[in-house]
């Protein structure tokens, strides 16, 4: 075990490494850089740049010097903690960041809730209950959360809510509050409102989840270790759930290593159907801008989560399914 958390670890260095030149390379592969549109920004404003203001412009975003050169600089300060300024929002990217990855990570957080909330009891009942009517209805039910896309079904309870009731649930908080310092009548707020992207995020998820419990479930059921539980007398309920369940849930536990990311990316689409102040929209603005140091520390940001929460699930595996093993070829 330990042994393997070793190999994992130094596995990660060049991973990073090589994930951070290809992530790199391909914010760079666009035709034009962030100066490029901020001159067609101009352009459509009726305004234009003179020759001398755009040299002075490229001198001070580095976007005289070679690709590879921008790349070491941005690395560089990277390891270090300082994530460059946006050309965008002339701000430096680690505040823009800190800004919103709070309200980002309680609604992944809460989401994923919702669907181990949900998803497991509903899966050990379709699982024990196979072909009756409750398992029929669950199925029918999921395969409609399955085949919603999330933006959907955002936009037809945002319409609905307007129209029924003439509330606008779009938002984390209302206009009064943007911008204000975190108070506690501005907190209330939020968890007024936060349901809603919840549900929303959560649905599909919690629909295939339903579906793989079931299925993992039920391959368990027959196995003979399973057979021996229940000829040994011990109780159908608490033999359920002592043994089969806890290997069932392994897919469970290894989406855990995407939450770490959905921390900083959540549902982009949604987030910006439903206006809420993430960091997705805030992603997609920079990819689109070619703001550099923004997007490159965003998707640098989302492959060390990824890797992080790889290895945490594969631990985590470990524990919850005794039949996996790490262990190196020589040592057996």
């Amino acid at each position: 075990m330990l042994g393997f958390i070793i190999r994992r670890i130094l596995y990660v260095i060049p991973t990073l490494i090589l994930i951070s030149i290809v992530s790199y390379a391909i914010i760079e592969l666009p035709p034009g850089d962030y100066l490029s549109s901020y001159i067609g920004q101009l352009e459509q404003q009726g305004s234009r740049l003179s020759q001398s203001e755009l040299a002075a412009l490229k001198e001070r975003y580095g976007l005289d010097q070679p690709v590879y050169v921008r790349y070491w600089k941005w690395i560089t300060r990277f390891v270090r903690g300082d994530m460059g300024v946006s050309f965008d929002w002339n701000r430096p990217v680690k505040d823009l960041v800190m800004e919103r990855i709070g309200l980002t990570a309680l609604i992944s957080l809460l989401s994923t809730l919702f669907i181990w909330a949900v998803a497991i009891p509903i899966g050990i009942y379709s699982a024990t209950h196979q072909y009756s009517i409750g398992d029929y209805i669950f199925t029918f039910i999921g395969f409609l959360g399955i085949g919603i896309p999330d933006f959907l079904l955002a936009l037809v309870i945002l319409w609905w809510a307007w129209s029924t009731f003439g509330v606008n649930l779009g938002g984390l908080y209302g206009p009064e509050y943007i911008g204000e310092p975190w108070t506690w009548p501005k907190i209330m707020e939020v968890l007024k409102r936060i349901w809603v992207p919840m549900v929303i995020i959560g649905t599909s998820g919690t629909a295939g989840m339903i579906r793989t419990m079931r299925a993992n479930l039920l391959d368990e059921l027959y196995q003979p270790y399973v057979e021996a539980a229940r000829a040994s007398g011990l109780s159908e309920t608490r033999l359920v759930l002592k043994y089969p369940t806890r290997i069932a849930m392994s897919p469970f536990v290894s989406t855990i290593g995407w939450m770490l990311p959905g921390l900083i990316s959540g549902t982009t689409i949604v987030a910006i159907v439903l206006s809420l102040p993430t960091t997705g929209p805030l992603l997609l603005k920079a990819l689109l801008s070619q703001d550099m140091y923004l997007a490159a520390s965003f998707v640098m940001l989302l492959s060390v989560l990824t890797v992080i929460g790889t290895l945490i699930s594969d631990i985590l595996l470990v524990i919850v399914d005794p039949r996996i093993r790490f262990e190196s070829v020589e040592s057996r």
